[in-house]
């Protein structure tokens, strides 16, 4: 599961924070201040959400120290402050992005969302004809380096990723586009027909990408 680290003193925005990211599927551990959230960071979770303001060490010195561990993991900060100068500087202090508050919880989550894209936490499957680097955002075919789009790469990752299972659209939508499927899916079936031209791949005998009809695409083992 994935573990983010939300350190937040207010609990009138650590607590419902909180249970939305627990909706959403994530282990959530939350720290009041500054000192017990570099004792969470050396656990070494998938996501720190860091408020600027925290008692006995504020935050932008928590983002440096943990940078100063020699972790790469992803940091959001949240701040009060909007100020350009703050910004700048948590960003210097190695910050991945920032929401000031008051925030709208769904743009929250689409940060959170899109920063665990950025910095994978899982380890993609590799085989003969196909390997994808999620961290360097590249992958080849058959030793071929495929030209990919940002949203074709992450496409191929995310089905590859679950290779030999149906990954519904919902769930592509979801976690790609960021929205919620209402119907029409036209520009996921664009990504699907150039991904399956980039593998030349024939979209009515699929040797890679089969389309599971009413529910999504199924990328297809070596084996099946």
């Amino acid at each position: 599961m994935t573990r983010v680290l939300l350190a937040e003193d207010d609990p009138a925005i650590s607590e419902p924070l909180a249970r939305a990211l627990r909706r959403e599927g994530y282990d959530v551990d939350v720290r009041a201040d500054g000192r017990t959230a570099l004792e969470g960071a050396r656990e070494n979770p998938d996501l720190v959400v860091l408020d600027l303001g925290l008692p006995f060490i504020d935050g932008l010195e928590v983002c440096r120290r943990i940078r100063a561990m020699g972790k790469t993991v992803p940091v959001l900060i949240l701040t009060a402050r909007a100020d350009e100068v703050d910004t700048v500087v948590g960003l210097d202090a190695g910050a991945d992005d920032y929401v000031t508050k008051p925030f709208r919880l769904a743009e929250l989550l689409a940060r959170v969302r899109a920063l665990l894209r950025r910095n994978p936490t899982e380890t993609s499957p590799s085989s003969d004809q196909l390997r994808i680097d999620p961290e360097g955002r590249r992958a080849w075919f058959q030793d071929q380096e495929l030209q990919l789009t940002a949203k074709e790469f992450d496409l191929l990752r995310v089905l590859f990723r679950e290779q030999g299972k149906v990954v519904s659209r919902e769930q592509l939508m979801r976690e790609i586009w960021e929205t919620a499927w209402f119907g029409s899916t036209k520009t996921l079936d664009m990504h699907i027909s150039v991904l399956r031209r980039k593998l030349g791949d024939d979209a009515t005998q699929p040797r890679y990408i089969s389309t599971v009809r009413g529910v999504g695409f199924r990328f297809e083992r070596p084996e099946d």
